[in-house]
């Protein structure tokens, strides 16, 4: 039986742990790198529930009595909050803790990463990326081009008796100043055929874009049908007992679903931006056409 030094002893070991958990403190120890390395490092201690160092959350191996740092950190926000708690001298300091002693962070390790997520979605997705990034550029060489064309027909409307041929107004008022002498019909035959000839340049890639946009949620959902397709051969092979070996083919049918709508979203907005602007230059062509026919109709009559 345990005598009464031996009790005592118990008591204040008892004692002194309980008061430890609750206390954050500092210590420098040997830390094993994930790569085989050691070195010594200052360490931080948040009770008896987790160690914080230069790598983010730390963990303590019972049998090898060793620390080292967690195959792989969680969410940045968690590292980012035991970064400011290692880095702190004084005040509070929020703190993401794991109550477990790592267990729970040990499962948030296994959380995929977004470029895990999105490497889940394999060709299809990767196809739908190459969609979204051609008719993203072609969108924004489009609306660069269409700007640059409206100011500049914007300042040949301010100045209609000089027309100059870098611009569609201009090229238009070119060709009235070269048929002024043609009666109405003609005239207007010839500013329509001049208008014809500026339209492919405006309207060039905005089908493009408005088809990508179309296209990218049907690549999505083909991309779900092969994941099932996948999940279901591998249900007829092994079985429903690991759910993780079906893990990776429903990741395919949801992720290229999302990527799909993901992608059609930003396209449809571009289109309908860089339609706007084609529309208003159109109207504008047609608007000034429009005037220089009504205009030379009058000049006839009088």
């Amino acid at each position: 039986l345990p005598n009464i030094k031996e009790l005592e002893d118990l008591w204040f070991a008892l004692q002194t742990e309980m008061t430890e958990s609750g206390q954050v403190s500092k210590f420098t120890t040997e830390v094993v790198n994930l790569d085989g390395g050691s070195q010594q490092q200052e360490v931080l201690r948040v009770g008896t529930f987790n160690l914080v160092g230069e790598q983010g959350y730390l963990v303590y191996d019972d049998q090898n009595k060793m620390v080292q740092p967690l195959g792989r950190q969680p969410d940045g926000y968690l590292v980012s909050s035991a970064e400011e708690l290692l880095n702190a001298t004084s005040g509070l300091v929020p703190f993401y803790a794991d109550p477990s002693s790592g267990a729970i962070l040990g499962l948030l390790k296994e959380k995929a990463t977004m470029m895990e997520r999105y490497h889940a979605g394999g060709y299809v997705g990767y196809v739908i990326t190459i969609m979204l990034a051609i008719g993203l550029l072609i969108g924004l060489y489009k609306i660069v081009t269409l700007t640059i064309i409206g100011g500049k027909i914007r300042s040949q409307a301010k100045n209609v008796g000089t027309p100059s041929t870098g611009n569609p107004l201009g090229r238009i008022l070119q060709v009235y100043q070269d048929n002024k002498s043609q009666d109405v019909e003609t005239l207007e035959l010839k500013l329509d055929e001049a208008i014809m000839r500026e339209l492919p340049k405006i309207d060039s890639g905005i089908n493009v874009i408005k088809i990508f946009a179309a296209i990218a949620p049907l690549l999505g959902l083909l991309g779900t049908v092969l994941g099932m397709i996948l999940t279901f051969q591998q249900i007829t092979l092994f079985g429903t007992g690991d759910p993780k070996l079906m893990a990776g083919s429903i990741s395919m049918a949801l992720v290229t679903t999302a990527q799909g709508i993901i992608a059609a979203l930003p396209l449809l907005l571009t289109h309908s931006i860089v339609a706007g602007r084609s529309k208003s230059i159109t109207h504008i062509l047609d608007e000034q056409a429009a005037g220089i026919v009504a205009a030379h109709a009058e000049s006839e009559k009088a």
